[in-house]
């Protein structure tokens, strides 16, 4: 993930900053509680697309893998 873009991009639902998970290629949002896939090296940023995180990933203060 390109740290330029991951420095520009926010959660579409909350406006928080996001957080990227390499071992899952998600863009996640602690705020929202959505993981945002990446696919072919794009995100997408669709609330429709993302996944609601689990509570065990809601509790870790730190989501980088």
């Amino acid at each position: 993930m390109d740290k330029k873009l991951l420095s520009i991009l926010v959660c579409p639902v909350s406006k928080a900053p996001l957080v990227f998970k390499k071992e899952s290629q998600e863009l996640v949002c602690s705020a929202s509680g959505l993981a945002y896939p990446i696919r072919d090296g794009i995100p997408i940023m669709l609330k429709s697309e993302a996944r609601l995180l689990t509570s065990d990933e809601k509790l870790k203060k730190n989501p980088i893998n």
